[in-house]
């Protein structure tokens, strides 16, 4: 898998990607190499996953089977282009997830089938707010539900518009939250990073290598 933007997510997507799909390799990149650094420094004990560091997107995603872009730059940014496709590739592009920000060249999206979680938000925030309005998507959970389907052949290139939304997000938090109260797993954590803490190494705050244990009050 290719991992272009090393910053907050990074660890996350990387160790998700490896527990539940069994990805053993990670080719990353960012502009700050500084970040691609602390992302090979927090992951190096997992001996079963294998992360190299690239020079560019375009080394980052050649031969990859899947490509996730968690990119911070809120600008009308084309990272992933069309001539960087391949056959069967998979996209995951999470980054974009406001007005007048998006990763994928326009032509990337014409060139696969894509999938949303949420349309009516997705067009305004998503990668696809580039678009006619018409330009045809395919409902996440419709997939998972059976109704429709996912990937149609070996050689098409999907594309998941991630955007997120509060509902998802708080529904997945109280799952975790339940599910660790039953087994008696987890620790509390500072929500907000202390300032004097790297932003994009929210990873060390959740092994207890970064920040302070105190409470930070936020107005």
């Amino acid at each position: 898998m290719a991992l272009i933007g090393n910053g907050a997510q990074s660890e996350f997507q990387a160790l998700a990607f490896h527990k539940h799909l069994g990805i053993e390799e990670i080719v990353a990149y960012d502009t700050d190499p500084l970040a691609t650094a602390k992302l090979i420094a927090n992951l190096k004990e997992y001996s079963g996953l294998t992360i190299r560091r690239a020079g560019s997107v375009a080394e980052a995603v050649k031969g990859a089977d899947i490509i996730t872009t968690v990119t911070a730059d809120k600008a009308y940014a084309t990272i992933i282009t069309p001539d960087m496709l391949e056959p069967g590739m998979h996209l995951n592009a999470v980054g974009g997830d406001c007005p007048g920000k998006t990763e994928l060249h326009a032509d990337v999206l014409r060139k696969a089938r894509v999938f949303v979680e949420y349309e009516p938000q997705t067009r305004v925030e998503g990668d696809i707010q580039q678009l006619p309005a018409d330009f045809p998507v395919v409902d996440l959970w419709r997939v998972l539900r059976g109704e429709t389907e996912g990937r149609q052949s070996d050689s098409q290139v999907t594309v998941f518009d991630s955007v997120g939304f509060a509902l998802e997000d708080y529904t997945v938090l109280r799952y975790v939250l339940q599910q660790a109260e039953k087994r008696g797993m987890g620790s509390k954590i500072d929500l907000v990073p202390w300032v004097e803490d790297d932003p994009k190494d929210l990873f060390s705050h959740t092994r207890g290598r970064a920040g302070k244990n105190r409470i930070r009050r936020v107005a």
